[in-house]
């Protein structure tokens, strides 16, 4: 129970919802495989087997998201759509219009969507109630606003809200590679993407080489702006910082992992021991970094 990413909102703090509302709310929205005319399906499923919907550990809980979609590629609707549609011609000397084709295209998927497999995903979410951070493990915002939307229309109250801190990321991250330096606690790494302002868009990206040379200097001289930028804190977490202020690639070092393996016997106590040690190094990573932001914004 390691995550990759985070994608990071606000909550009051403490966020006054006990886990047992939490799991009978969630429980209206309880996943249910696809219907034979269903191209998509969500609901909430345990994020251990045959576990409740919200499983805590020393206060944090984790939640699943368990979305399931039918494979059925629009390129298989158009060549079964065009081939009725040459059939059609050749029956009537006409070919069909644009609201038949229309309504050829809707009747294949209709007929075609019983058939088609199914993949199911889930998207797990970390809530801490305590001190009011929900983190979504998703590569994007669009997967992390699944979780959200679901969360809206489950709940009775949902105070969300985003994380606003006083500097923006682009703006510390170029202080910090302009400095060669950055704030107590955090070391740059050797991964960096840089970014012009004007409107071609020069990229330039560095992956595993130093990042306090002359040459970075002089990008930003020129304009350039990171957009991510590889950070290590204390020794214990590394993590992509984004523009936009979320945390990908998320490593959790050696030392770290080390300390969750022992004393567990079984399967659900090692996924219990890396959940409680996963959220006790976040609940002072995420800190950390909001801290080196400027702290949160004022009224936000």
């Amino acid at each position: 129970m390691w995550f990759r990413n985070l994608q990071l909102y606000r909550l009051p703090a403490p966020w006054e919802m006990s886990i047992d509302a939490l799991e009978e709310q969630l429980a209206r929205r309880r996943f249910v495989p696809c219907g034979s005319q269903d191209a998509e399906s969500r609901g909430w499923v345990a994020p251990v087997d045959d576990g409740p919907l919200v499983h805590s550990v020393g206060g944090q809980w984790l939640i699943s998201l368990g979305v399931e979609h039918r494979l059925l590629p629009s390129s298989v609707v158009k060549q079964e759509a065009e081939e009725r549609a040459a059939r059609f011609e050749l029956e009537h000397g006409y070919a069909p219009g644009r609201k038949q084709m229309k309504e050829l295209r809707e009747a294949v998927t209709q007929e075609l969507l019983p058939r088609a497999f199914t993949r199911r995903t889930r998207v797990v979410a970390w809530i801490d109630p305590k001190d009011g951070w929900l983190a979504v493990d998703a590569p994007s915002v669009t997967r992390a606003e699944d979780v959200l939307e679901a969360l809206r229309q489950s709940l009775d109250v949902f105070p969300l809200s985003l994380l606003r801190t006083e500097q923006s990321p682009v703006s510390a991250m170029t202080d910090w590679l302009a400095g060669a330096d950055a704030p107590g606690g955090f070391t740059i790494d050797m991964d960096c993407e840089l970014k012009s302002v004007t409107d071609d868009k020069a990229t330039v990206r560095y992956v595993r080489h130093s990042l306090d040379g002359d040459e970075i200097k002089t990008h930003l001289s020129e304009g350039k702006l990171p957009t991510r930028l590889a950070l290590t804190w204390n020794d214990r977490v590394s993590f992509l910082l984004t523009e936009k202020g979320e945390l990908k690639r998320l490593q959790f070092l050696d030392v770290v992992k080390e300390e969750a393996e022992g004393g567990s016997e079984n399967a659900a106590e090692l996924f219990d021991a890396h959940f409680a040690l996963m959220t006790g190094e976040l609940r002072r990573l995420i800190p950390a970094v909001v801290g080196a932001l400027g702290g949160e914004l004022a009224g936000a």
